[in-house]
């Protein structure tokens, strides 16, 4: 007798390091944590969102009602995923990469469903989508030096953007058609340039990423966000 448990050994009769046990068990529970569901479930709403919002043509308030519903709820696990994340140590890499990815999409599918539908200008999707990839692919070019949180700026923009597409998908008239207008205007006009909102990465599991050391990209991506 070993005196070690089957459980332990996993039914081979030699002990499994426990070292590498543990380490299993940091990496599964870091990756299915509350920041990480709430980006998942982000993901899962775009095609939700976009099946709604076509149905029947694209024309018929009652299911683009549900399609507003389930783009609201879609922004609103965007506010809080990644601030959960920064706040309680819950950063993963698939975080970093899957966070951004369903914040574009979601935005995405909706602008290129109320261009198709031909309740907005295609060059309004095409000026903002095109900003937007810009600012994406920054970010991915910065994020081995840490997490850039958004800025105040980069939460206006957001703001405004998630109004504008929700008011689109209501299909309003009258004094509120005109104002969502507006809204758009100041959404797609907000220019992508560093200086106009500072946002400093926050450093990753292990890592102790300083300002000095970020480039100047990291500040561009973060003024952007």
């Amino acid at each position: 007798m070993t005196g070690v448990p089957a459980s332990a050994t996993g039914g081979t009769g030699r002990p499994t390091p426990r070292g590498k046990l543990g380490a299993v068990a940091v990496d599964q529970a870091s990756l299915w944590n509350i920041a990480n569901i709430l980006t998942m479930i982000r993901l899962v709403l775009v095609p939700a969102f976009v099946v709604l919002l076509l149905q029947d043509g694209g024309h018929d308030p009652a299911w683009r009602a549900w399609a507003w519903a389930a783009f609201a709820v879609a922004m609103i696990t965007d506010v809080f995923d990644g601030h959960l994340a920064r706040t309680y140590n819950l950063v993963t890499d698939f975080g970093k990469i899957a966070d951004p990815i369903a914040d574009k999409a979601i935005m995405a599918a909706g602008l290129v469903s109320l261009s198709a539908l031909g309740d907005l200008p295609w060059w309004v999707t095409a000026v903002i989508l095109a900003r937007e990839l810009g600012i994406t692919l920054m970010r991915f070019w910065v994020i081995r030096h840490g997490v850039i949180p958004a800025s105040r700026g980069g939460k206006m923009k957001t703001l405004a953007q998630g109004t504008a597409v929700g008011m689109y998908v209501l299909m309003l008239t009258g004094p509120l058609a005109t104002f969502r207008f507006w809204v758009m205007t100041v959404a797609g006009g907000r220019p992508a340039a560093p200086g106009l909102a500072s946002g400093r990465p926050a450093p990753g599991p292990g890592r102790g990423a300083t300002a000095a050391a970020r480039p100047p990209a990291a500040r561009s991506a973060a003024a952007a966000r």
